[in-house]
């Protein structure tokens, strides 16, 4: 084999022949040179590989890890969405509770003072008193849906006091509606009883007579005042009673203030036990200041010694 070379300047060659041992020789070298770059390459690949391993994550796999990153923040934002709704969900159902459970405090506070309870008794003002051992028990935290079934079970208690309270008030109205409406003590605050019930001499005609009620006299122009809460159905004039003031009670009961100087009240007015109705006077048939009181059950006169003894209820 020859090999020619060719001088750069002068354009001179020289001839140099290779015999086949050092063509062989020539080859190996050739090889060795080749097989030491690949063994460079692979090492420069092995030492770049361990200094970045990302590199060896291929296109698709970090297309696919992108896509899942994009999906969990989907999932988060679903996640704190639905958590906000619930939130407020959760938030507008303790102001209704709390709401409410404001309205039952000033309930069972009236029923506490319609009730005439003792202060401190029942107090709604002020946090129930609660405690006890603890127990040596697990005990695990609310979940979500477990605090939301607690909620509608507070919320059903809730309304079923509610009702409860609302039937006890209307009990309790009712009661003192019949308790104030209840016929006892005398028409006036200041004064003595001067005629019975029942028959007399006439203070006229010194003859026997029935009287249908009891007198009270007093000082002229004193309070005449109610004996029970009613609504007034006669409030004016009206033979041999002079002034006259008539208020029905319900039940079948009324009441009658006669020979009255000064009416104060007329009719339709309702009145509470104690209001004053008149001032004391003589008109009508009468010797001098006093009032005639008269009870009648279902339009027949009672003799109201029975009412005017009796304690009052309530």
């Amino acid at each position: 084999m020859n090999i020619i070379l060719v001088g750069k300047h002068h354009g001179q060659s020289r001839s140099i022949k290779l015999g086949s041992h050092a063509i062989s020789i020539l080859l190996f070298v050739l090889l060795v040179f080749v097989l030491a770059l690949v063994a460079l390459g692979a090492y420069a690949a092995k030492e770049f590989y361990k200094t970045d391993p990302n590199a060896l994550v291929d296109r698709v796999v970090i297309e696919a890890w992108d896509s899942s990153l994009n999906d969990q923040k989907h999932e988060l934002r679903e996640l704190q969405r639905d958590s906000k709704q619930t939130l407020d969900a959760l938030t507008l159902k303790m102001g209704d509770m709390q709401a409410r459970i404001y309205r039952l405090d000033a309930l069972g506070q009236r029923l506490t003072e319609v009730a005439k309870l003792k202060n401190g008794e029942f107090d709604f003002q002020s946090q129930p008193s609660v405690g006890g051992p603890i127990e040596e028990t697990e005990s695990a935290s609310f979940t979500l849906q477990g605090f939301e079934n607690e909620l509608k079970n507070l919320a059903q208690t809730i309304a079923d006091r509610e009702q409860q309270l609302g039937i006890m008030e209307q009990l309790f109205d009712q009661e003192k509606i019949a308790n104030d409406a209840f016929i006892a003590g005398r028409p006036i605050k200041w004064g003595w009883m001067s005629s019975p019930y029942g028959y007399r001499s006439d203070p006229f005609t010194g003859k026997r007579a029935w009287h249908a009620g009891v007198d009270f006299a007093g000082k002229d122009g004193s309070d005449i005042i109610s004996v029970a809460a009613g609504v007034v159905t006669w409030s004016g004039a009206r033979y041999g009673y002079g002034n006259l003031v008539e208020v029905n009670h319900g039940d079948g009961y009324t009441t009658r203030y006669a020979h009255c100087k000064e009416l104060l009240v007329k009719v339709g007015d309702i009145v509470e036990k104690g209001e004053v109705l008149a001032r004391m006077g003589s008109t009508g048939r009468s010797t001098g200041p006093h009032v005639h009181y008269e009870v009648l059950k279902n339009g027949k006169t009672e003799n109201p010694k029975k009412f005017i003894y009796r304690a009052s209820r309530g």
